[in-house]
């Protein structure tokens, strides 16, 4: 067994996710990713290990270090992303809180740039280390995460292939195998203006969004909750803005209805895209005026779509991830049935890579005005990404687990 923490020091995995969360990347940003990447970039070359860049859009670009196998084993990608959503509302410093009552604090630093950091202290303790894994491990650094997931899209589209993934969203020492697809949409109600003093005159584009909404959630919130899967809970929606009218005289000539559709298996973007414009035919059935359409949100419309993700639990690296969290936390680890769309879902549909969600810090302190990470989480953390790849990349452990008493 390769005992990880003889090969680094605790204060450097602190000092390194203080580092990557003092650097912002959030939307807004000029080139958004582009600073932090470089970071990781001189870092890795710093600590010698091998990195290159890979052009993303603009000067926004993935960062990718690999450590070298001998090609006689299973490779492995520990994959993060390296934006984060912006610091709005938050109680702390988001950059330069610091370290202090046994936590990092700062955005990005449980979503997930304390992820960034124990993926980035394995493979720099390997090294160290000087062991050549039996296949390689690859980390990736991808951007947009948050948004489009441009980062991974490209990443996939480069042909870049392992035998396993992890995605390092924090887990709180769970892991998912499972989880929604997700997709979003804006549904764009056209009216016709005129004076509030004679609004007979006009078509309120408001009201018309008020209706759809009264009967989305009366006819279809109903049917989404009765859909269920295992590993992911119940079918959802949201409807997160409303945007609309020009003024509070003015009769509104249009309106926008953006809605946040998290859908598992048996439905599909064009299932769920049907069911809205089902409520608005009916509704226009009744209403000769109504001049509404539904689309794919821009701001997160790729070439890739947001599928679910389903890792079935027989793979090799779902019970490397599950065994290497109990050697360590000393109980039998959870999955976790709840969580929000990864990039998994794009390595494990698009990619054919067996992915499974694991990472530290509490998924719930994700976005939150006072995100922190606990110290102890980073460095159990990359005990844990190590016994992975022990378990996973040698080819001594594989073969102890071929015929496994599968526990479900």
């Amino acid at each position: 067994m390769f005992y990880v923490n003889d090969y680094y020091r605790h204060d450097e995995i602190i000092e390194l996710a203080h580092q990557l969360i003092q650097i912002p990347s959030h939307p807004g940003v000029p080139h958004q990713e582009k600073d932090v990447a470089e970071f990781i970039y001189d870092y890795c070359g710093a600590n010698g290990l091998e990195v290159q860049f890979q052009e993303v859009t603009g000067q926004r670009k993935n960062v990718l270090a690999f450590l070298r196998g001998s090609g006689t084993g299973n490779s492995l990608m520990l994959n993060g992303h390296l934006d984060t959503i912006t610091p709005y509302r938050m109680t702390i410093d988001p950059f330069n809180e610091g370290v202090h009552s046994g936590y990092v604090w700062g955005r990005g630093a449980a979503d997930m740039k304390g992820g960034l950091a124990s993926m980035l202290i394995t493979l720099l303790a390997y090294k160290r280390a000087g062991i050549t894994p039996d296949g390689d491990i690859i980390f990736a650094g991808v951007i947009g995460e948050e948004g489009k997931s441009e980062g991974t899209e490209c990443l996939i589209n480069s042909g870049i292939r392992t035998d396993a993934a992890i995605v390092g969203e924090p887990s709180n020492y769970q892991y998912a195998i499972g989880h929604r697809g997700l997709e979003w949409f804006d549904v764009i109600f056209t009216g016709k203006a005129s004076h509030s003093g004679s609004p007979d005159g006009g078509i309120n584009a408001i009201e018309k969004a008020a209706e759809f909404i009264y009967r989305a959630k009366r006819d279809l919130y109903p049917k989404i909750r009765q859909r269920e899967d295992e590993f992911m809970g119940v079918s959802l929606m949201n409807i997160g803005i409303i945007e609309g009218g020009l003024g509070q005289s003015t009769v509104a000539d249009s309106c926008t209805v953006k809605i946040d559709r998290r859908y598992i298996p048996g439905e599909t973007v064009q299932s769920v895209m049907q069911e809205y414009q089902e409520i608005l035919d009916d509704m226009k059935e009744q209403d000769h005026q109504l001049h509404a359409e539904i689309r794919k949100s821009s701001a997160n419309d790729t070439i890739l779509s947001h599928p679910p993700l389903v890792t079935p639990m027989t793979e090799p690296i779902v019970h490397a991830v599950r065994s290497s969290i109990r050697e360590v936390i000393k109980r039998e680890p959870q999955i976790t049935r709840g969580r929000g769309w990864t990039d998994a879902a794009l390595l494990k549909v698009y990619a054919k890579i067996p992915t499974v969600v694991f990472g530290p810090g509490d998924i719930r302190m994700s976005h939150t005005e006072s995100e922190r990470i606990a110290i102890k989480d980073l460095i159990n953390t990359t005990e844990i990404y190590a016994r992975i790849i022990d378990n996973f990349c040698i080819k001594d452990k594989i073969m102890e687990i071929e015929n496994p008493p599968w526990e479900y």
